[in-house]
């Protein structure tokens, strides 16, 4: 039986681990989330339609979900090139939602072969060739994998036929639209320059010894938080910048320096006004800090 009135909503993987489909199973309202669409495919859940429905064309498409990096021959699902399946519904689809970083830039699976894999609409921060054709229609959510609060956003704006103002890679600007540094616990770190060397620890900022990201990465993980409690660099762990068009990087671990100047400086800053704020941060000592910071080094 479907549902006449509700949005058909159809989730096909490409090149994938699975993780943004394992992350929104753990989104702790996703049946009341799902319930303002008929799911006539999902990898995963019971749905109206099997996968040979989907292979046959005959699937019924308003949300188009894509999962996974893309690649245009040798990626084969029953004897189908699984890119002419998706081209097939994003055709039909009215809503086109890239989730992951694999599906919106190409992320990691892009690595094993950069000449024939990419994301569906991007290729990094250049446009595809599909680009030009489902633009319009087009809504990123990069991430490896994508928070479930991000999707569960975008699906109740759609469903409450609402606009999603969107930045120069349609990722969604209510949750793009600042850096994961935004909403960090050890901000105050990061202003005084203060840093850490040590993984784990509540003190101390991650920018400068162990590779964090947050500063030049678009994405609100330490405003929504993960399972709302966590995030990396709650947890202790640098931001990887797996939300931006060149995740992953060549180390994860290694904020690269020239001359011990940080090659990037924080998004929206000069590089000289940055240099100046940190010569004057570091002629600071801040007697808190560093005896919390001594407090763990005993």
């Amino acid at each position: 039986m479907t549902c006449q009135n509700k949005p058909k909503l159809l989730w096909l993987q490409s090149i994938t681990c699975n993780g943004n489909t394992h992350s929104f199973l753990n989104h702790p309202e996703l049946f009341f989330i799902l319930s303002h669409f008929e799911v006539v495919h999902h990898p995963v859940l019971d749905s109206s339609y099997s996968m040979e429905d989907v292979i046959g064309g005959i699937v019924p498409c308003d949300v188009l979900i894509i999962e996974g990096s893309f690649q245009e021959e040798g990626f084969l699902k029953s004897g189908v090139e699984v890119s002419s399946i998706i081209k097939h519904y994003a055709n039909k689809a009215k809503h086109i939602i890239s989730v992951g970083t694999c599906a919106t830039f190409g992320g990691i699976f892009k690595q094993k072969n950069p000449e024939a894999i990419s994301g569906f609409c991007f290729n990094g921060e250049e446009k595809t060739e599909r680009y030009s054709t489902h633009a319009s229609k087009l809504i990123s959510l990069p991430g490896c994998p994508m928070h479930p609060r991000w999707l569960s956003y975008v699906l109740l704006m759609i469903s409450g036929k609402k606009d999603i103002p969107i930045d120069n890679l349609h990722r969604p600007v209510e949750l793009y639209g600042y850096t994961v540094h935004t909403g960090c616990t050890r901000n105050e770190y990061f202003e005084w320059k203060i840093d850490t060397k040590t993984f784990g620890l509540k003190e101390g900022c991650l920018f400068y010894e162990t590779g964090c990201r947050g500063p030049y990465t678009r994405g609100s993980c330490n405003k929504i938080l993960w399972n709302d409690i966590n995030s990396k660099t709650r947890a202790g762990t640098p931001c990887f910048g797996c939300t931006e068009p060149n995740y992953p990087q060549e180390s994860f671990f290694r904020t690269k320096t020239n001359m011990g100047i940080p090659d990037k400086v924080p998004l929206g800053v000069s590089k000289r006004a940055y240099l100046t704020l940190t010569g004057v941060a570091k002629s600071f000592t801040i007697q808190r800090f560093t005896e919390r910071l001594m407090e763990y080094d005993k």
